[in-house]
């Protein structure tokens, strides 16, 4: 008996079931902590908030970054395949541009989480386990909140575009002409997103500051993309 599964499109779809799994259980607790508990804490009395870094966030802070781990494995996984069966046609085709759009801004969110977020979560989860035991406080725990705020925004920003162009790489088309070469619009697109990545790293919040400005930018963000897209194609 032949069982689905056990072969390659069945391995294919065991791992976008997984990068799915794992990609709502990330991007979940990505809105969770900037639209719901970010909102709550200015609220509250310092007490509060303490208990909450010191008891909530690390439970928090698990499901998120290896929600980011799975979904980043699994993706690359699932590229790797497409890569093999594409081959040098990968990037004429309007999967590979939408793939690698979001792909990219996926990227750098799984990079934000392990090398920006998360080391400045930690720091903020040990404040708040000293001031609840009776210590003093970090200083070092005002400088990194501002800085895991910025990155924390940013993949919310990119997260937008990120949900559509993943999407779009399997059920929106793309009139791609026979002389057609992908190097102008990867290149724009990649220095667009990489220019907002150090944004993340080294700028400000500006819009961003607010639940309802992170989300316009995002959506700002993706018409661009998608215009650049069309009208360099």
């Amino acid at each position: 008996m032949d069982i689905a599964l056990l072969t390659q499109e069945g391995l294919v779809m065991i791992l976008r079931w997984i990068h799915f799994f794992a990609g709502v259980a990330w991007i979940g607790h990505l809105y969770y902590l900037n639209f719901v508990q970010g909102a709550f804490m200015p609220e509250v009395e310092a007490g509060v908030k303490n208990n909450v870094f010191a008891k909530l966030v690390p439970r928090v802070m698990l499901w998120f970054r290896w929600g980011a781990m799975f979904t980043f494995l699994s993706g690359v996984a699932m590229l790797a395949v497409a890569g093999h069966e594409l081959k040098g046609d990968f990037f004429n085709t309007p999967y590979g541009i939408y793939i690698y759009t979001g792909a990219l801004l996926g990227t750098l969110m799984f990079l934000n989480v392990w090398l920006v977020i998360w080391p400045r979560q930690k720091i903020l989860i040990a404040n708040g386990q000293t001031l609840l035991s009776g210590g003093a406080a970090n200083p070092e725990a005002a400088k990194v909140a501002p800085e895991a705020l910025l990155a924390s925004r940013t993949n919310v920003l990119f997260s937008i575009p990120m949900l559509f162009f993943m999407g779009a790489s399997r059920h929106l088309g793309l009139n791609i002409p026979d002389d057609f070469s992908p190097t102008s619009v990867l290149t724009v697109v990649t220095l667009l997103i990489l220019a907002l990545e150090l944004n993340a790293l080294k700028g400000k919040l500006g819009y961003m500051a607010t639940v309802k400005g992170v989300i316009h930018c995002g959506v700002g963000l993706l018409a661009v993309l998608y215009v650049l897209i069309e009208a360099i194609v």
